[in-house]
């Protein structure tokens, strides 16, 4: 029988992303794939159209600008439905500080803040879509947010500026998914794999460990699987449920977190 769920993806274009809208092309469901090259998004629909049984639609939006975010999800509003999406999108540690064109550190906008932002506006839709979830893809490289620097002015480091925004995500997953307990909603994250041979691992000059068909597979469980139905608010390493660095639990960190994303992003709390 065809999936007929509607999927988003984001970062859809390149490894994690584009291996999972593989799997998921012969399902039925509707993919709705974004990323930010359009000659590669192009692409991508032609090479999964032999194999797709359900609706392609290719979505651009650089994540590096917030207004280009925000625009993402007005388009996105406009689906009948979304019963899962995805935040795969992200940049890797090998890079200098760069900042994106609102000002902020760009692997702290484009990895955490932008799917901040997407999420946040597209909840209410996600909501009405229940049963629904949400995949958060974050990353065993975590490292604590210095509340003090949190655009790493003082003290940069590609590594600290990725794994910072990981665990950022996580952070969010986790009051996601206390806020959606009881909607049918459910809000997830997963390290899906080590070092998979991607870009990102390429551009960083780092040996792949696992294969990008493990996390693929870890990934998709997240998405498909009735085996975690209903399940919520939990990280997975891999197909593990695992535990996060112990800033993700702390209750202060995530307040200060939430309230400075909502600055950043202009996005307020829910009552």
């Amino acid at each position: 029988m065809a999936d007929q769920r509607t999927i988003v993806i984001t970062g859809a274009t390149d490894g994690l992303g584009k291996a999972l809208a593989a799997e998921l092309a012969p399902s039925g469901a509707r993919l709705i794939l974004h990323g930010r090259n359009e000659e590669k998004g192009k692409s991508l629909l032609e090479e999964l159209g032999s194999r797709a049984t359900g609706e392609l639609e290719w979505l651009r939006a650089d994540l590096g600008s917030l207004d280009q975010v925000r625009d993402l999800a007005d388009s996105l509003s406009g689906e009948e439905r979304i019963d899962v999406l995805v935040n795969n999108a992200g940049i890797g540690t090998a890079r200098p500080r760069e900042e994106s064109e609102d000002g902020y550190e760009l692997t702290f906008q484009v990895n955490y803040l932008a799917p901040f932002l997407l999420t946040r506006r597209l909840l209410p839709l996600i909501e009405r879509s229940a049963p629904a979830r949400i995949v958060n893809v974050t990353s065993a490289g975590q490292a604590p947010i210095d509340f003090d620097d949190v655009m790493l002015e003082r003290h940069y480091t590609g590594v600290q500026a990725y794994c910072q925004s990981k665990l950022a995500l996580v952070m969010f997953t986790f009051d996601l998914a206390e806020e959606l307990e009881d909607s049918g909603v459910t809000a997830n994250c997963l390290h899906p794999g080590t070092y998979m041979p991607t870009q990102m691992v390429r551009q960083a000059g780092i040996d792949p460990v696992t294969s990008l068909e493990d996390g693929v597979a870890a990934t998709l469980r997240l998405v498909t699987s009735p085996e975690v139905e209903g399940v919520n608010g939990h990280y997975f390493d891999g197909t593990s449920e695992s535990a996060p660095h112990p800033q993700a639990e702390d209750p202060e960190a995530r307040r200060r977190l939430r309230e400075l994303s909502e600055e950043l992003t202009g996005i307020p709390s829910r009552a």
